[in-house]
């Protein structure tokens, strides 16, 4: 295969350019798109045909409410074009059909008294993949899978080298998907993904400077954001804040010891609690809020003050703008976050918490799957036409 010439790769990179505005941004008309590149019409309009013709986008009638000039059509993602985001944990695994235009066509969650293996995650996905293109996806097309991993994920390989409560050591799952579904896969840590979608399209969006915990049934994983870029590390396996040992001020609120952080902050502490033995993330933030209980309460404030110390060591060392927090975090979180705020800079340098702003995660159970089909699309993103 030869290189492009240098037309041919501005050409691709002009395509791949329109193709992430009207997927990151929503439907925009060819005027928009002819301001923002800079290109002119007789350009935009020959790109936009031509991801016309790979099936990428569809032009739509003008928005009639347009009254001054020369009515323009509007782009927007063909509805079609799809992704499948998978994400096991111990108690679930949660499978979703996404457009390249964000939208959540379909969205399952197979509850779980076993913990996967690498062979029947794989097994899974590619029978849901099967059902759905016999069923309601029957004329999608779908184009890659992309798996949220509660564990360290090789970036070089997506090998996942370590997922403690998977029990998954040293597991190629990216080539076991690829395999069992035919499509090219690719596999992320959980929180690094809830990390990416966060900054893109929910609370974070817009920040340069993020920090994200997320809590989930697998313990606490985190992301970075770092000057608008994620920050994976070396091999990718930064921002396991959840094996960090908080200092714990009451030798009573220790729960393990010599615990790292997931230790004593933890989902099944919570679940206990409120005497679920499961629950998705709605489920227990209802038994939370419903509860009564003096010793849910106590439970909830010996986290929360845990917490607030383990915010205030990464508040310290990467002076972010915002501190976003997904799953069990965000419940624990979100009844009193100006109070969880007030814990974190009684702890942290003042300098630091200049305009530091602690939000709860705004696009909720679905942040993960997000995150995973925006890492599959990338490719796409990145060569439109060739990836098409």
């Amino acid at each position: 295969m030869t290189d492009p010439s240098p037309a041919e790769g501005v050409r691709q990179r002009n395509l791949a350019r329109l193709l992430r505005l009207v997927h990151l941004e929503g439907p925009l008309s060819r005027a928009t798109l002819t301001e923002t590149t800079g290109l002119n019409r007789s350009t935009i309009a020959d790109l936009v045909a031509e991801l016309v013709r790979a099936g990428l986008v569809e032009e739509r009638a003008p928005d009639p409410s347009r009254r001054v000039g020369r009515p323009s059509p509007v782009v927007a993602i063909a509805s079609r074009v799809v992704a499948v985001a998978a994400h096991p944990e111990v108690d679930a695994l949660t499978i979703a059909a996404v457009g390249l235009d964000r939208e959540i066509v379909r969205r399952e969650r197979i509850d779980l008294d076993h913990v996967l293996t690498p062979e029947e995650t794989a097994a899974l996905v590619a029978q849901k993949i099967a059902e759905w293109r016999a069923g309601p996806l029957g004329d999608a097309h779908i184009v890659s899978v992309g798996l949220a991993v509660p564990g360290l994920v090789r970036t070089a390989d997506g090998l996942v080298r370590n997922a403690p409560h998977l029990l998954w050591t040293d597991s190629p799952v990216r080539d076991l998907v690829s395999a069992a579904t035919g499509l090219p896969t690719v596999v992320g840590n959980d929180a690094t993904l809830g990390a990416l979608a966060e900054h893109l399209y929910g609370a974070a969006r817009g920040i340069d400077h993020v920090v994200y915990l997320n809590g989930g049934a697998s313990g606490i994983g985190g992301g970075l954001i770092v000057h608008g870029m994620p920050v994976a590390g070396a091999g990718g396996y930064a921002g396991e804040f959840g094996q960090n040992r908080p200092g714990i001020a009451a030798e009573t609120d220790r729960r393990a010891r010599g615990g790292v952080l997931e230790d004593e902050v933890s989902r099944t502490l919570l679940l206990d609690a409120v005497g679920l033995t499961a629950a998705d993330e709605p489920t227990l933030a209802e038994a939370l809020a419903a509860s009564a209980d003096p010793a849910v309460a106590a439970e909830v404030a010996r986290q929360r003050g845990i917490l607030s110390t383990a915010l205030a060591n990464a508040v310290n060392v990467l002076n972010p703008s915002v501190v976003v927090l997904g799953g069990f975090l965000a419940t624990i979180a979100a009844p009193d976050l100006d109070g969880l705020i007030a814990a974190v800079g009684a702890q942290a340098m003042p300098a630091n918490m200049e305009g530091l702003g602690i939000r709860v995660a705004s696009l909720a159970e679905d942040r993960l799957l997000i995150g995973a089909v925006e890492a599959a699309f990338e490719p796409l993103l990145a060569d439109p036409t060739g990836a098409a």
